[in-house]
């Protein structure tokens, strides 16, 4: 492809040394430049691309892209923002994939899996052909690839959907999280339709304040969305965004006024039943998840469905065929006790997960969890105390300490759980924890291992060890049995 199609579209303030060559690659990591390829420079969040122009040159890369004037040989197209030029770049490179297909995406600090996973299961059920891209991975056409970012990079983003549409997708739902839309990861693509599920504490490590954090949620909504957001009337936020100016917005919920609601719910060990207004259609729905907070999701996903084109009728079916989400308030065992897996990571899905569990506790909850290394450090003590609150016995463990010391990361939870009266022990080996865990478990417990959800890897300075919380819990009971 020439370079001058490549850039068609992109904001450029000057062309140095500018030639148009032949370009076989596009590149953002300067290890991977090869000869011919178009190395892209922006500022990252811990490297920055324009440091490496001299092994771009060495790499044999036929032209640069960057946000200022540079040093070397090669041709240069300097831009206004190089993270809006990769992503424009990348969709032109890969022949533009956004522009055939509808997209529904899905933003929110918590919910985004499994309303994204609910609203795929309605849309398959009516007879489209759909792509899932999120945390758990990327699911289209009988094709199954891990991701690890919930919203890919713009160079991996835009040849996923290549192939897709390859593979006749009609219609991709993708959650979008807040890091994608303050860095731009989804420049330019349109979304018809976009959820959102709630605002709580996260990711401060990054945004460093809620409204940041919130302003990059709201950014998604305002600059990517074409026709409908749908919002939850019973979150603060969600509310402000339904008066949102510029785009038509559809609210959900179940104690505020919606236009599409739940009543009569009722929760078992295993499943929620409701009532669902779907816009004066009505549906007794039995959702095979647990939990309060998922007939939000299935609310959320019903009313994105519908208004995709989804017959209601569909729609209720499309929500009852999901058994289960891998890692999301998960049940892996089932006997004299019940153990339970979920990725709840904040102090907001931590807490719903255990009022939840405890509803249907007969004896004890135990709950076995620690918190990211290099993240928001302000949320460790909350979920301490919130633990030490709703939790008869915590044991406190590592998740993914990544670069900073695993029992500095406890201790600061521990800080929380000591201003409650809850009772606790500090087991650093996460296997181990669950181990102690599964053989204090009696009769009528329920655990819940709260944090890693369907992660298969366990990352301790740089390096991501394989490793599943669901793996151990059955480890754990065939050697108990």
């Amino acid at each position: 492809m020439k370079l001058s199609e490549l850039i068609n579209g992109v904001n450029i303030l000057e062309k140095i040394s500018y030639n148009d060559v032949e370009i076989k690659d596009v590149i953002t990591d300067s290890n991977a430049i090869t000869r011919g390829s178009l190395f892209v420079c922006y500022k990252g969040i811990n490297f920055d691309g324009h440091n490496f122009v001299r092994q771009a040159e060495n790499y044999g890369a036929a032209a640069i892209v960057t946000e200022k004037r540079l040093d070397s040989v090669l041709p240069q197209i300097v831009v206004k923002d190089g993270r809006v030029a990769i992503s424009v770049i990348a969709a032109n490179f890969y022949g533009h994939a956004e522009r055939k297909m509808r997209f529904i995406g899905v933003t929110g600090t918590n919910g985004k899996t499994t309303t994204a996973h609910l609203i795929t299961s309605i849309l398959v059920k009516s007879g489209i052909k759909c792509g899932l891209i999120g945390t758990l991975g990327v699911f289209y056409g009988g094709k199954f690839m891990e991701s690890s970012l919930t919203t890919p990079d713009p160079l991996e983003f835009h040849r996923i959907l290549a192939d897709m549409q390859k593979n006749s997708v009609e219609a991709v739902v993708m959650e979008v999280s807040a890091h994608a839309a303050a860095l731009k990861k989804l420049y330019g693509v349109p979304f018809e339709i976009a959820v959102f599920t709630n605002l709580s504490q996260d990711h401060l490590d990054f945004f460093e304040t809620m409204e940041n954090y919130k302003n990059a949620k709201l950014s998604f909504l305002k600059e990517n969305v074409k026709k409908y957001v749908v919002t939850n009337s019973d979150d603060p936020v969600g509310r402000e965004i339904a008066e949102l100016k510029g785009v038509k917005t559809v609210t959900y919920g179940v104690d505020e006024p919606s236009d599409v609601f739940a009543i009569d719910l009722k929760e078992s060990r295993s499943s929620v039943a409701f009532v669902m207004n779907l816009f004066d259609r009505i549906y007794d729905v039995k959702l095979n998840i647990y939990g309060k907070f998922n007939v939000y999701n299935a609310l959320a996903a019903a009313t994105a469905a519908a208004l995709y084109g989804v017959n209601t009728d569909d729609v209720a079916e499309g929500l009852e065929l999901v058994k289960g989400i891998d890692g999301r308030l998960q049940c892996v065992y089932d006997g004299d006790f019940c153990v339970y897996l979920d990725y709840a990571h904040t102090p907001d899905g931590l807490e719903k997960s255990l009022s939840a569990l405890k509803e249907h506790t007969e004896n004890r909850l135990i709950c076995v969890f620690g918190c990211g290394g290099n993240r928001d450090k302000e949320k460790r003590p909350l979920m301490g105390n919130i633990s030490g609150r709703l939790a008869d016995f915590t044991v406190l463990t590592t998740d993914n300490p990544r670069f900073e010391d695993a029992m500095d990361i406890i201790w600061q939870i521990e800080k929380g759980i000591l201003e409650t009266e809850g009772e606790y022990v500090i087991i650093q080996e996460r296997k181990d924890a669950i181990k102690y865990a599964l053989n204090l478990a009696q009769k009528g417990d329920i655990v819940l291992i709260a944090g890693k959800g369907g992660e298969k890897y366990q990352e301790v300075f740089g390096i991501k060890r394989v490793y599943n919380d669901k793996d151990t819990v059955e480890e754990v009971m065939r050697s108990r049995n």
